[in-house]
């Protein structure tokens, strides 16, 4: 390969990236006619055409497919390999913004964060607390924490939590007039309290598990709230079912102020990721954090596994 093939290369994939030629010019701080000129360099010296092109967008060929999907993991090792000797001369520093639901950030955010902050001055953070999907690139996002399932396949996602297991709970005042539910289709004669992920989500239908049964649940109550805090809260009090992460109700369970619901339904299921989009460059402060994030969750993983029941 020509030396110059290499920086072609680069251009070629800042351009599949952003399937527009102005913007991709506007990212490399080069000219459209350079991006164009480059990708007819780069086809002429392959032999093979790699973008389809109209006046508003650019599409791969079959081609330009298989060289993006063979040039992207080794750009972004060479990326990664780069911040890394960046971060051998300066400790990390910069802004990190973050996006993720207030369980998270006081459960798994928060322990590393307060750390990072007292180790590190020179970085900052700011934690946009949401329930709902963001959009990372267009909200200016340079992470987000949510669990593994709704991860867009786009981005690029580590995983920094031990299983999850949801829990249906009920305080003991609610379930002294009524014969808690054996099967989820029992909750339709109960009291349950919703919950909606954004202004404009659906609300969210309960979901069970058992012997590869896999049910989903149309609850229903006199409350509906974006906030499990909320929810937990008025489970205490009386006003019915919260369906929550076991980890937010692990005090109320021990306590006796909540009692579990429905236990055998509820398997764990894959746990939380941070994710981020590919097409930025990593900072070494949201590496620290990673790094830091992924440390955690080894400890709590062995945690989990000293303290789950076996079954052997």
């Amino acid at each position: 390969m020509r030396k110059e093939d290499l920086g072609d290369l680069a251009v070629f994939l800042v351009a599949s990236e952003e399937a527009n030629f102005t913007r991709a010019a506007a990212r490399l701080g080069v000219s459209q006619s350079a991006v164009s000129h480059t990708i007819r360099r780069l086809e002429a010296s392959i032999g093979i055409k790699l973008m389809n092109r109209t006046s508003r967008r650019i599409s791969l060929t079959d081609a330009g497919e298989k060289l993006l999907s063979t040039l992207r993991p080794g750009m972004e090792q060479i990326d990664a390999r780069i911040e890394e000797l960046r971060s051998l001369g300066d400790a990390p520093r910069g802004l990190v913004r973050l996006t993720a639901s207030k369980p998270i950030a006081k459960t798994l955010l928060w322990p590393v964060l307060s750390e990072i902050a007292r180790d590190y001055p020179e970085i900052e953070i700011e934690l946009n607390l949401d329930s709902r999907l963001n959009d990372l690139t267009e909200d200016r996002f340079d992470a987000g924490v949510r669990l593994g399932e709704f991860v867009a396949r786009d981005m690029i996602s580590v995983r920094i939590s031990p299983p999850v297991r949801i829990a249906a709970v009920a305080s003991p005042g609610y379930l002294k007039d009524r014969e808690p539910p054996e099967h989820p289709r029992d909750l339709a004669s109960h009291i349950c309290i919703n919950h909606r992920f954004g202004p404009n989500a659906a609300i969210y239908e309960w979901e069970f598990e058992k012997d590869q049964e896999e049910l989903v649940v149309r609850v229903s109550g006199s409350f509906v709230f974006n906030d499990s805090d909320m929810a937990i809260r008025a489970a205490k009090e009386g006003h019915g079912i919260a369906y929550v992460t076991e980890t937010e109700v692990r005090d109320e369970l021990r306590t006796g102020s909540l009692v579990r619901l429905l236990d055998d339904w509820c398997p764990p299921f894959e746990g939380y990721h941070l994710f981020y989009s590919s097409r930025r460059q990593m900072s070494s402060a949201l590496r620290l954090l990673i790094d830091r994030l992924k440390a955690q969750s080894t400890v709590l993983m062995r945690q989990q596994s000293w303290e789950m029941p076996t079954n052997e």
